[in-house]
């Protein structure tokens, strides 16, 4: 955690952007993988962690802002708990590391909550993305689960994602260190990469080493020489002489502060012709986007620098033809990326995607229908104190070059002749965390090999 006065301050600045009423704040349980003892590994909400910072289960929160007060919910262990957790901090003390100095059980919140209904209160509450907090919520406050999301509070919404986007220098850190971790998550599996190795042996690996760092994963590992599948969780085919492998993989450390890198390397010591000339196309369009983000640039903008500069590595290779920055604007270049240039990132790897990526990447601006740019997360203006990601990727999808090609779509943008000599490739992605700064960016962490030669060097180390 970090010192009480950083949770006070931020929960002070909350209520004071906030009308009158109750900001309710659930804490997560422990979720169950198959029977109730046998649970998952805990992780806090990230807004909880946020305002109070304590990670333990069973908690909730609720601050008034009429009243001033704020109180947190829970029940200290029983003995029989004690016997299998051994002793754990009352819950008095662990509101004390977040600067509260009420608490009350955990039975009690139905009463304040009620006591606040009865007059008329608002009762301000986010989104919830748990199904044990829906209806937990269902319950508080007379509603049908159904009816949960619609009654979730824009305010809150709001408030919280226009603190929670600016990184404060203890924040950046924090996430720093998650990111230093992730590089060597990613140098050590492009150490071992080599034919006959599985899948598997490279996630175990970088796990470990996230665990070993006293954290744990940001999100599932994706390792894989199937790239071409976006989030490609599997892990169970063979490495093969000729294949590329795909690591999109990031750790997160004990205060839940993500890193999320991509490296693409070949299974070989070294990039066939082929892979090189796509490695290549997709380490352009990274360089590009890279050096455009600074300030006031919409991400947006950003994404679509990309797009055109893969675009033009793509008409080199002969696979896309054509007017491109008209190719662009239809979207014909989605044949081959076709997802967002990045997102932003903090204690969640896609930071408040539970808020809504309307509000959190898009200012409450609609998101375009246009496949490709619909899953752009992030378009906004960049500011300072942001972190992002920047990841173009190329991405050749048989199934997608076969209706594409059937339906006769972007003819006039696609060489579906030539594209054919390639769906076999599979799928490559250059990822990098940034910092924007007052007067431009900073990528965090250590320095991670991205060119073709410091690729080849680490493969063959």
């Amino acid at each position: 955690m970090f010192a009480a006065d950083t949770y006070t301050t931020r929960r002070a600045r909350l209520s004071a952007s906030m009308p009158s009423g109750l900001l309710l704040f659930l804490g997560n349980d422990d979720s169950p993988m198959n029977y109730t003892d046998n649970t998952y590994p805990f992780r806090q909400d990230s807004t909880w962690l946020y305002y109070f910072g304590v990670a333990q289960p069973g908690l909730a929160a609720v601050i008034d802002l009429d009243a001033g007060r704020t109180v947190i919910f829970g029940d200290d262990l029983s003995l029989d708990a004690i016997v299998w957790t051994g002793p754990q901090p009352s819950v008095a003390e662990l509101a004390a590391r977040a600067g509260v100095t009420e608490t009350a059980a955990a039975s009690a919140l139905a009463a304040t909550i009620g006591a606040a209904r009865a007059d008329g209160r608002a009762i301000h509450y986010l989104p919830p993305y748990r199904g044990e907090h829906r209806l937990r919520i269902a319950a508080l406050l007379g509603l049908s689960p159904e009816q949960t999301d619609a009654q979730a509070s824009l305010d809150l919404v709001r408030a919280v994602v226009a603190m929670r986007v600016y990184k404060s220098d203890e924040e950046v850190a924090e996430i720093e260190r998650a990111v230093d971790t992730t590089v060597e998550m990613h140098l050590a599996g492009m150490a071992m990469a080599r034919p006959g190795l599985r899948e598997s042996d490279i996630a175990a690996k970088v796990t470990e080493i996230a665990l070993a760092a006293g954290g744990g994963l940001s999100f599932p590992v994706i390792a894989t020489i199937h790239g071409e599948t976006l989030h490609n969780h599997f892990h169970g085919h063979t490495l093969k002489p000729g294949d590329i492998f795909l690591l999109d993989a990031g750790a997160e450390t004990a205060m839940g502060y993500a890193g999320d890198l991509t490296s693409t390397f070949p299974v070989d010591h070294t990039f066939t012709s082929r892979q090189r000339d796509v490695y290549q196309i997709v380490l352009d369009a990274h360089l590009a986007a890279v050096a455009a983000v600074k300030p006031g640039r919409p991400m947006r903008e950003i994404h679509l620098l990309a797009c055109r500069t893969l675009a033009e590595g793509l008409k080199g290779l002969g696979l896309m033809k054509g007017d491109l920055d008209e190719a662009v604007a239809q979207g014909a270049h989605a044949m081959f990326f076709q997802c967002g240039l990045g997102h932003m990132m903090g204690m969640d790897v896609h930071d408040m995607e539970n808020l809504g990526e309307v509000w959190v990447g898009y200012e409450g601006r609609p998101k375009s229908t246009q496949f490709g740019l619909k899953s752009l997360r992030l378009a906004r203006p960049l500011e300072p104190g942001f972190v992002i990601t920047i990841e173009p990727g190329l991405y050749f999808i048989p199934e997608l070059i076969r209706r594409w090609k059937a339906e006769g779509k972007f003819r006039d943008f696609i060489d579906y002749e030539r594209l054919g000599t390639f769906a076999d490739f599979g799928g490559a992605r250059i990822e990098e965390d940034l910092l924007v700064t007052a007067d431009g960016h900073r990528i965090l962490g250590k320095r991670r090999p991205r060119t073709v030669s410091e690729v080849e060097n680490a493969r063959q180390a």
